[in-house]
């Protein structure tokens, strides 16, 4: 396996795990704000695994850079929906405000819809890639 499939596989499995953590979460009645921060983080997982299959160039940690990539990348490109973007922003926001604006409330409904969002956003990142790398 080469450099570039080893991270792919090893990044799509730190979003199934975190995806998997989710819903777990969420069926064991663990707190939305976790709920929500699992979620978002397999989405998050997904798109790096994404850069990684298709050679996406991504020289920045920051979650908003990365975000910013994936929307010219993906998005303006047609290769995603835009309803994908949208999914990744709402969860963006949201776990930056449970995750550190005081007094934020996130609701079980929110964590619900949070862990929903990550499972569409993660099967379409895996029918794009179709696990095989430089397939895009």
């Amino acid at each position: 396996m080469t450099d570039c499939e080893t991270i792919f596989v090893y990044r799509m499995r730190q979003t199934e795990e975190t995806l998997s953590e989710a819903i777990r979460m969420l069926e064991s009645g663990f707190s939305p704000r976790s709920i929500v921060n699992r979620s978002y983080y397999a989405m998050f997982y997904a798109v790096l695994a994404l850069f990684v299959v298709s050679n996406t160039s991504h020289k920045t940690s920051k979650h908003s850079g990365v975000i910013g990539i994936f929307n010219k990348e993906f998005i303006h490109t047609g290769k995603l929906d835009q309803r994908f973007a949208k999914m990744l922003y709402n969860l963006f926001d949201q776990r930056m405000e449970s995750d550190y604006r005081d007094f934020a409330e996130v609701s079980e409904e929110d964590a619900r819809n949070a862990v929903w969002a990550a499972q569409e956003f993660v099967i379409a990142i895996k029918a794009l890639t179709e696990y095989v790398p430089n397939k895009i």
